[in-house]
């Protein structure tokens, strides 16, 4: 096995490889606005620092989000396209579950990003391993008590840090922990996402009200 992961989701764009037996490289560089110019060198670089060849890539893991448009889309197309140039599978793992499990963590958490609009994407976890409520978005101190109560990890919650118990951990998703839970979860038989986007609302963009089609005459 050689997996390739990748997420785009949050302002980390982050890559890297997985062996079977553990992440054998990878690089993360943060820049909210530069997704599309930082991956694919990213990769390349991953797969030098290894010594591999993207001919022997066996599977691409990508983060599915929920993230905005702009970043997300780019993670997502470039994983499609790899993966239909080389003929092999791509999985979607959701970027919250990647932030979880990175932190390691045996009781109940928040994980949180930034979704912009003064909004986080949230879930909820047991643990670790296992998520029980979310992927959703809303405004940090509109979440149920329940929720709000428990210590939180990433971004978002550091944004909002007097929403949350406390906020302690990773603020954006790594590819190493990416990688590792898609390699645990296609051999237990764990939740394989198709590699779609998790927007969980509207994009910013939108069409003017007052917008005439141009119709040939």
């Amino acid at each position: 096995m050689l997996l390739l992961a990748f997420d785009t989701a949050t302002p980390a764009v982050t890559v890297a490889l997985h062996d079977g037996s553990g992440v054998v490289s990878g690089c993360t560089q943060v820049d909210a606005r530069r997704h599309g110019e930082l991956l694919v060198p990213g990769i390349v670089a991953a797969l030098a620092e290894a010594g591999r060849d993207r001919a022997e890539l066996t599977g691409i893991a990508v983060g599915v989000g929920p993230g905005p448009y702009t970043g997300l889309r780019v993670g997502l197309m470039t994983a499609r396209a790899l993966g239909d140039a080389l003929g092999i599978p791509v999985h979607g793992i959701c970027t919250l579950d990647a932030l979880a499990y990175a932190t390691g963590r045996d009781t109940p958490f928040v994980a949180a990003t930034d979704a912009r609009r003064k909004e986080v994407y949230w879930a909820r976890y047991e643990n670790s391993r296992t998520r029980v409520e979310g992927p959703s978005v809303g405004r940090a101190a509109d979440l149920a008590e329940s929720v709000a109560g428990l210590p939180a990890v990433g971004a978002g919650a550091a944004l909002y840090a007097d929403a949350f118990a406390s906020v302690d951990g990773p603020e954006h998703v790594d590819a190493a922990a990416l990688a590792a839970l898609a390699v645990e979860r296609l051999k237990d038989g764990g939740e394989i996402l198709l590699p779609e986007p998790l927007y969980l609302r509207r994009p910013d963009a939108k069409v003017p009200a007052n917008y005439k089609p141009v119709v040939p005459s």
